[in-house]
Formats: structure tokens, C-alpha cells, sequence
């Protein structure tokens, strides 16, 4: 009978998967990730393109070096994405205006998605089963690298600070790791 939750969530993991990669519309999972990257690199940094390099993108979105700069061509074909200088032998890449264009769309798409699979709860249940997500994402969060990952599709705009369990919790680890604990 333990494992029934797990079962439980595993169909709602299939649910979400299934909602926000229809909500991607033509883009693919690394594809999206890399153009909400950049527009919360944007926001983060006050550029309006957020220039990041094919290398520090990759392990974003989860995905090998040569899978990341495939990714980012077929970006650059559709004119979403152009490199912006030179930084040694890389070229960051940022988000064109019609990319731009197309990473909000995808924000509110995604947000619209999965905020119709929570519309039958009522506050209350809302509220509880946001402080859910947040204790299994918080300790999902096994460090900085693991925390971009996870919010890698996330509207930074919303959940930002404090209100980022899994961002709260990279920074929770950090402060220990630098003090000299192990955040236990």
C-alpha cells in the first residue's frame, strides 16, 4: 500500500508531461528550456536578451554539449535566437525580438496549462498542496546546478526569492558549503 502514492504521482507526472509539452507547441522540451532560460537570464541581468553560452546552457537543459549547440542552431534557423559577440572562442547567444516574443508566449502557455489541472481545488486545498510542492521540491534541490534544471521551464517573474523552494534551497546549501557544514 506504500507505493500507491508513488504510483499516484507518477500518473500525475504523465498528466503535467503530457499538458505542458502540448502547451510547447512546435518546440521541444530543450528547445523551450533554452529560450525561458534566456528570457529569465534577461530579466536576471536587465538585458533584453539574457546572453548565455552554448556550454552554460547545457547542463540546463539537461542534455550533452553537442545536443545543446543542435538545439540552439535550429533556434537560430527560425531567427529566435543570434549569437551577440564573442567571448574567447564562444559566442553568447540571446533571444532575438520574435524570440522574445515567442519565450513569453511559452511562459503563459505552460502557466495556462497546468493552471486549469488545479482549478477544481479550492483555496484551501490549494494552499496545501502548495506547501506539498514545496517540501518535495525544496528537498529535491541538491544544489545550484540541480535547482536551474528543475526550473528550467519556470516563470522566474512568479516565483522568485523566497517563494522558490527549490532556488531557497540551492541557496540554503550554498550558505552551509561556504560556512563549512553540509546543510544537515
Amino acid at each position: 500500500m506504500h507505493m500507491l502514492a508513488a504510483n499516484k504521482l507518477g500518473a500525475l507526472s504523465v498528466l503535467l508531461a503530457d499538458r505542458v509539452g502540448a502547451a510547447l507547441g512546435d518546440f521541444s522540451p530543450s528547445a523551450a528550456a533554452l529560450l525561458l532560460t534566456l528570457r529569465y537570464h534577461g530579466a536576471k541581468t536587465g538585458s533584453k536578451t539574457g546572453a548565455m553560452t552554448v556550454s552554460a546552457l547545457a547542463p540546463i537543459l539537461g542534455v550533452a554539449q553537442p545536443t545543446a549547440v543542435r538545439v540552439a542552431q535550429g533556434l537560430a534557423r527560425r531567427g529566435l535566437i543570434a549569437a551577440r559577440g564573442r567571448e574567447g572562442r564562444t559566442a553568447p547567444l540571446a533571444l532575438t525580438r520574435e524570440g522574445r516574443r515567442r519565450a513569453d508566449a511559452l511562459a503563459r502557455a505552460r502557466l495556462a496549462a497546468v493552471e486549469r489541472l488545479l482549478t477544481p481545488l479550492s483555496g484551501k486545498k490549494r494552499a496545501r498542496l502548495e506547501r506539498l510542492i514545496d517540501a518535495l521540491l525544496g528537498e529535491a534541490a541538491e544544489s545550484r546546478a540541480l535547482a536551474r534544471r528543475i526550473c528550467r521551464l519556470c516563470d522566474h517573474d512568479i516565483c522568485a526569492g523566497p517563494l522558490c523552494p527549490v532556488g531557497s534551497r540551492a541557496s540554503a546549501l550554498e550558505r552551509a558549503e561556504a560556512q563549512g557544514t553540509n546543510g544537515c
